[in-house]
């Protein structure tokens, strides 16, 4: 005779449409997949009733929904946001309710709060090894395009910073308005400064028009092909393929992982669509293993549940950030393929290399003239 199994709300707070829904999407997947097998897995004591909302894309909705899902009542923990500005929007709620999100998108660091755990890469696990890597082997001089709000601006500025202490320099930066696809301008900047790469902050719709539109330039100007010419990214992955076509033809990116990689977050036991899918699976799992392993602390803040945890974890109990693969990878025929690859590397949200880090094979910066 099985013994009945506690049920657990979870919150999910993902938007299904807006310039980030296939984002959202992804990520929303992820979660639910891993809901499903928590469920269906009688090792776990507990099971998962998902408490969903969804923002529709409308930054003045996360905060109001969320207090929805937390004043639900018995809901301790939300998966869900893709934006940071989303992300910030909800941390006051969190406060208030002594609840915790799990954030499973890129984010572009500085940040570390108690309620907040994050599953996917900071820049010392995205930016720093994409640009450890694209350096030696393409130029130092770089273009920065981004969106107008929390990634674009501070992922600009760390690269920037990066960049520069490398010996490098950045020949243009521009930003545009969350779904503002009017690129022209900023096409024909890169088109006259000539630079080595360009790095692309955009989100979204603005990406994809982008992406399409220095397509277009390669095609007019053979210098702005991937060969002489490569885009960047932290934050594409294979999920925004159908928007993108054949636009996305020699991009590089970074992330901890690529659809077919091997590993995390279950030892190829799954594949997913992308690392966004990926990381809201780890997100659920982790918390799941979590809750097993310390029985009676389902309500328990973030910070006690890891202090008290008896079972391994790659969550940073002061940061609450999680150590992650790397892996640097290029499109062709419409699918990444792997350029290099780091393992377990820690986060480190404030680039502060401190030195519980040291020892940990990590990339670093330098260019080679």
């Amino acid at each position: 005779m099985k013994l009945a199994r506690k049920p657990l709300k979870l919150g999910i707070l993902y938007s299904q449409s807006g310039s980030y829904g296939r984002l959202s999407r992804a990520s929303r997947r992820g979660a639910l997949r891993a809901i499903e097998a928590v469920n269906e897995d009688d090792s776990f004591g507990f099971t998962f009733d998902a408490i969903e909302r969804d923002p529709e894309g409308n930054i003045d909705l996360y905060a109001p929904l969320c207090t929805e899902i937390l004043a639900e009542g018995s809901v301790s923990h939300v998966i869900g946001c893709v934006t940071s500005w989303s992300r910030k929007e909800v941390i006051p709620v969190l406060e208030k309710f002594g609840a915790t999100l799990w954030y499973s998108l890129p984010y572009e660091g500085f940040e570390a709060s108690d309620h907040v755990v994050y599953t996917h890469a900071c820049p010392n696990q995205h930016l720093l090894p994409l640009l450890s890597w694209i350096l030696p082997r393409f130029g130092d001089r770089g273009y920065l395009a981004g969106s107008n709000y929390i990634w674009g601006w501070e992922l600009n500025r760390v690269a920037r910073e990066l960049i520069q202490e490398a010996g490098g320099e950045i020949l243009g930066e521009r930003h545009l308005a969350l779904n503002d696809t009017d690129v022209d301008r900023l096409i024909e900047e890169i088109s006259a400064t000539r630079p080595n790469f360009v790095l692309n902050s955009l989100v979204g719709e603005s990406s994809y028009a982008f992406l399409k539109a220095f397509a277009a330039l390669a095609k007019r100007d053979s210098y702005f092909t991937p060969e002489s010419c490569p885009i960047l990214s932290c934050n594409l992955t294979e999920s925004e393929f159908p928007k993108i076509g054949d636009a996305a033809e020699g991009l590089i990116s970074t992330g901890p992982y690529f659809h077919g990689a091997k590993g995390w977050p279950c030892q190829g036991k799954r594949e997913f669509e992308s690392s966004l899918e990926a990381a809201s699976w780890a997100a659920v799992m982790e918390l799941s293993l979590l809750l097993r392993a310390n029985p009676g602390f389902e309500h328990a803040p973030i910070s006690e549940l890891l202090k008290v945890n008896r079972q391994r974890t790659m969550i940073d109990t002061e940061t609450h950030h999680t150590a992650l693969p790397v892996l640097v990878a290029q499109v062709k025929d419409r699918s990444f393929h792997v350029l290099e690859q780091w393992e377990d590397i820690p986060a480190d949200p404030y680039l502060s290399y401190s030195e519980r880090r040291t020892g940990v094979r990590q990339p670093s910066l330098r260019v080679v003239k």
